[in-house]
């Protein structure tokens, strides 16, 4: 089901709502474009034309079907996945950085948590506001200072263990409606074991550095 095959990791823009700022970051580590329907049109905005545009077509522009090559365009009719999905799984690359995803319609936020959750495609970090947030692996080893915030959410039953965090998980059961591990705290270098879906967000700043490790993780296998 491949559709954009690429060595270097992918950004993918969505319909919502990001600055500059965030284009930049995702760029300066994913230079391959590719939007999630409408996401077509802001990444026009922004001198952008994506290599490859996913989605039900609902919310993409007649001018972007016209500034974009039509063998670009990937009309996937089927209405039982969201566009983020339908994108994912259709990508073949080290790394995904979402933006647009985020900030507008929190359902739509939701959703793409959920298809995180769910391992869809590459490992992906949505950038989303003052955070990044991504599946966590099975094992995960960050360099992170001392100091910095590391949350952890269930998307389903979860247990795990840790070193360098100022509250170990070691022993606790998360779920969704029961106990959430969001606020931690880095001491120092950083590694946690989970076993279910457990999503890991850090502040902005740690975007390099969890992008390297993802893809360097994604490249070993």
């Amino acid at each position: 089901m491949t559709v954009l095959a690429s060595r270097q990791p992918v950004t993918l823009i969505g319909g919502g709502p990001f600055s500059q700022a965030d284009i930049d970051a995702a760029r300066a580590l994913a230079p391959v474009i590719a939007a999630a329907d409408g996401g077509a049109d802001r990444a026009l905005a922004h001198g952008l034309t994506p290599e490859a545009v996913f989605g039900d077509f609902d919310s993409l522009s007649d001018a972007a079907h016209k500034a974009i090559p039509a063998d670009r365009l990937h009309h996937i009719a089927e209405q039982d996945s969201t566009d983020f999905e339908k994108c994912l799984i259709r990508i073949d690359a080290p790394l995904v950085l979402a933006v647009g995803f985020s900030g507008a319609r929190q359902d739509h936020f939701l959703a793409a948590l959920n298809v995180l959750s769910r391992r869809i495609g590459p490992p992906c970090i949505l950038i989303a506001g003052d955070d990044v947030i991504a599946l966590c692996p099975p094992r995960i080893a960050l360099d992170l200072a001392p100091g910095t915030r590391v949350s952890l959410f269930p998307m389903g039953q979860a247990t795990g263990r840790s070193t360098g965090l100022r509250w170990p998980i070691d022993g606790l059961e998360f779920a969704p409606m029961g106990r959430v591990g969001t606020s931690n705290e880095a001491t120092g270098p950083v590694v946690i074991e989970t076993d279910g879906a457990m999503l890991l967000i850090l502040p902005r700043k740690s975007l390099d550095l969890l992008a390297a490790v993802l893809a360097e993780g994604q490249s070993a296998r």
